[in-house]
């Protein structure tokens, strides 16, 4: 068995450990972006950068480069949109019939479920979001985020739940 690698061991030592902060801060700050992809880019971009040993903090300066390739990636999914016009729900068209009032009401309801899931714990908004806005079924979120089924139940309904109080609260019809 080889020894590990200057680089391998720096990675080990000064980057792995804030993982899990990092995968905190992206969830709670980004959470409709996929957060095992931005810790992968931001990863990449740190090694690219050829910044080892010359940094004051590495943390400091790994939690820089995740947040900017999340804000890049959130600025790309706003300009760009892989679906095809023909495949978007009709709210999001622009139809010359739509008047102004239903669009302030459109963005209003938009604006009251992006505060409804803002409101939920990390790991319920998670699971709420994949379930919801990305129609993946309870295998599947539990695949992405490493949890069992029944974890994946217990969180959706309470962000069901959670998400039906809030709106109640704000004077809304679940």
């Amino acid at each position: 068995m080889t020894p590990p690698t200057e680089e391998a061991r720096w990675f080990a030592e000064e980057v792995q450990p804030h993982e899990p902060a990092l995968r905190g801060y992206l969830r709670n700050q980004f959470p409709a972006l996929d957060t095992d992809d931005v810790v992968q880019d931001a990863y990449l971009k740190l090694f690219r950068s050829g910044a080892r040993g010359r940094l004051a903090s590495t943390k400091a300066y790994l939690f820089t480069i995740a947040r900017n390739t999340a804000l890049t990636l959130l600025q790309r999914s706003r300009i760009f949109s892989g679906t095809p016009v023909n495949e978007l729900p009709p709210s999001l068209v622009s139809i010359d019939s739509v008047t102004a009032d239903e669009s302030a009401r459109t963005r209003e309801r938009f604006e009251l479920m992006t505060a409804v899931l803002a409101a939920l714990p990390p790991r319920c908004r998670d699971v709420t979001r994949l379930a919801v806005q990305h129609g993946l079924s309870n295998a599947e979120i539990a695949a992405r985020l490493g949890l069992a089924e029944n974890t994946v139940r217990v969180h959706l309904a309470r962000g069901i739940k959670k998400s039906a109080d809030f709106l109640r609260a704000h004077g809304e019809r679940p």
